[in-house]
């Protein structure tokens, strides 16, 4: 995907949906986005399914997300950490996402981001689940956190962060 076809792609979803989240126009988000060095990380976004569309702004700031539907599905069957993969002693998964987020140069949504981005422009994860970023506390005892939507709410779940699954991505978001 080159970068004109990413600006294509982010102004027909703007016009579908995100124009009601902002007073800026399509010309003032595709500025900022021509002289941010951040193009290739949301391309990469694109590519793996997370369908990345404009969320909000925060300050001068523009917020990016993955917002597919369900969890972006070129980013499943990942445990959570480095450590996780290397101690997975048995069918390790491929990798793990947060090496593949930082390779990327997407933030991954905490629980409050993950809240506030099915809030803004869900729901998402219906049938699946998105791993978030998780506390250290949790972390260091072998945990890791995830979430999903249903009932009509978000639900925040733990796993073993050496656990991983099909139906299992991460959502992740870029600042512009």
């Amino acid at each position: 995907m080159t970068h004109e076809e990413l600006i294509a792609l982010l102004e027909k979803r703007f016009n579908k949906t995100s124009h009601t989240r902002t007073d800026k126009s399509f010309d003032d988000i595709k500025e900022k986005l021509l002289q941010s060095d951040k193009l290739d990380t949301l391309i990469q976004m694109e590519e793996t399914k997370g369908e990345v569309d404009f969320v909000w702004e925060d300050g001068d700031t523009l917020v990016f997300a993955d917002c597919a539907l369900q969890s972006p599905k070129g980013r499943v069957k990942y445990c959570y950490d480095r450590e996780a993969l290397e101690g997975r002693k048995k069918y390790p998964p491929e990798n793990d996402i947060i090496s593949v987020a930082n390779n990327m140069g997407i933030e991954l949504c905490d629980e409050q981001l993950y809240r506030k981005l099915q809030e803004v422009a869900g729901p998402f994860d219906t049938k699946t689940s998105s791993w978030i970023k998780t506390p250290d506390d949790v972390r260091s005892l072998g945990g890791a956190l995830f979430g999903d939507y249903r009932y009509g709410r978000v639900f925040i779940y733990h796993n073993g962060a050496d656990s991983y699954y099909s139906s299992r991505a991460f959502r992740g978001f870029v600042k512009v």
